[in-house]
């Protein structure tokens, strides 16, 4: 409320002296509105975190998905510490540090919500539960965001263990179907029968809301681990395209209708696919992250009534949107990197803290002209794919000189197979 008071799980009433949070759908948001959200109005963060502590307060555990100041328990993963993590590794200072890590930390040694054959086994089976392999790989990436805190705090047998977690999601890879797939307590087997189109919703399933063409490429934080598994870049990024081109048929007793926004099998409707487009940069093909991008875009947004394909989802869809249209995007949140699509804006200014701004001109930039020619950071030649969060909140300038056709020699890693 305005005078500072808000619910409590209990129906309690407490006051906090800072903006309150009561709904959180941080499976949702993690990916792009916070990161948004940390560089247009970075304050919000704070509180949004400051909340997330007093639920923990409360629970002993950090939030899931709170609506109205209930834990709902919807959802994989425990993305208030993937908010945090963000939070803390771009310089947010204005709540208590040690206890937010003892938060994350506390929260990720857990039992609950398969937290316990997910640390007893490095994975969670899939006799263990339902929708092991989505499970697993969002805990592989609150680990890795756990750890990443844990070395900037100077905590290193704990970045260690949970950097040696964040890699779970090398056991349910198949060499054969290059699909992460559900895997036996043995570590011996893959469950069978197995078809990467069929989603069965979050029950007799290995995914959430989903299917293995759109959960395979859940490894936000260790793409080039990835890639390694499917031998190299090449072969990675022919599959991915292959999502894009892939039939969108799919089968199933119980289709979750959260597969939504079909483009092949890739789903814009939903968050797991959000960041695939991205990937290509980082497997010598940022052509086609701006060609996939922009179709995205073209397809899957209007001003019509029907103009989101999925769920808004408390701003998720549409952060996307903002950020993809600037020509940047968060793909790994917590890393505080920000890849380079295809901006659809001749100009964009930011406003940022300090009264300082950070401009990004694509003059030539237009329906046909979009794939980057080449990057200048604040005047000088840009070759890598990404910007950091700091580089933008100095201030400064980023130019595109846009074309119709790709250059096929922008932003490709020299002596990179």
């Amino acid at each position: 409320d305005v005078n500072g008071e808000f619910r409590l799980q209990n129906d309690s009433i407490a006051r906090k002296d800072f903006k309150v949070y009561s709904t959180l759908s941080l499976w949702d948001v993690f990916r792009t509105e916070t990161p948004l959200l940390s560089i247009i109005d970075p304050s919000r963060i704070d509180d949004m975190v400051k909340s997330m502590l007093a639920y923990y307060d409360q629970s002993g555990v950090l939030p899931v998905w709170v609506l109205s100041g209930n834990e709902t328990g919807t959802m994989p993963g425990y993305h208030s510490v993937s908010v945090i993590s963000e939070a803390i590794m771009k310089g947010h200072k204005d709540f208590d540090v040690a206890k937010a890590y003892e938060a994350m930390k506390t929260t990720m040694m857990g039992d609950d919500r398969g937290l316990k054959p997910y640390k007893e086994f490095g994975y969670i089976p899939y006799e263990a539960m339902d929708q092991s392999v989505s499970i697993s790989l969002e805990y592989a990436y609150n680990d890795w965001c756990v750890a990443q805190v844990a070395q900037k705090l100077g905590k290193d047998e704990d970045y260690k263990y949970f950097s040696e977690r964040s890699k779970a999601y090398q056991n349910f890879y198949d060499i054969e179907s290059g699909f992460l797939r559900g895997k036996s307590s043995d570590g011996k087997r893959f469950h069978e029968p197995f078809d990467p189109k069929a989603s069965n919703h979050i029950e007799d399933t290995d995914y959430t809301e989903g299917n293995a063409w759109q959960h395979s490429w859940y490894v936000l934080h260790d793409i080039e681990g990835l890639i390694a598994l499917h031998g190299r870049k090449e072969p990675f990024a022919i599959m991915v395209e292959q999502l894009f081109t892939e039939s969108s048929d799919l089968s199933g007793h119980n289709v979750s209708p959260d597969i939504s926004g079909l483009i092949g099998q890739y789903a814009h409707g939903n968050e797991p696919s959000h960041h695939i487009a991205y990937m290509l940069n980082k497997a010598n093909a940022p052509w086609r992250t701006q060609y996939w991008v922009r179709e995205i875009m073209n397809t899957q947004y209007s001003t019509q009534p029907d103009g989101l394909s999925g769920n808004e989802d408390c701003g998720q869809m549409s952060a996307w949107y903002v950020m993809s249209a600037m020509g940047i995007y968060p793909m790994n949140p917590a890393s505080g990197e920000y890849e380079i699509g295809s901006p659809l804006f001749e100009k964009t200014t930011i406003q940022l803290p300090g009264e300082k701004t950070f401009v990004i001109n694509a003059p030539n930039t237009s329906d046909k002209n979009i794939y980057v020619q080449s990057v200048k950071l604040n005047g000088e030649s840009l070759q890598r794919t990404y910007i950091h969060h700091d580089e933008l909140m100095n201030g400064g300038t980023l130019d595109f000189d846009m074309g119709p056709d790709p250059n096929k020699n922008w932003g490709i890693q020299a002596n990179a197979e």
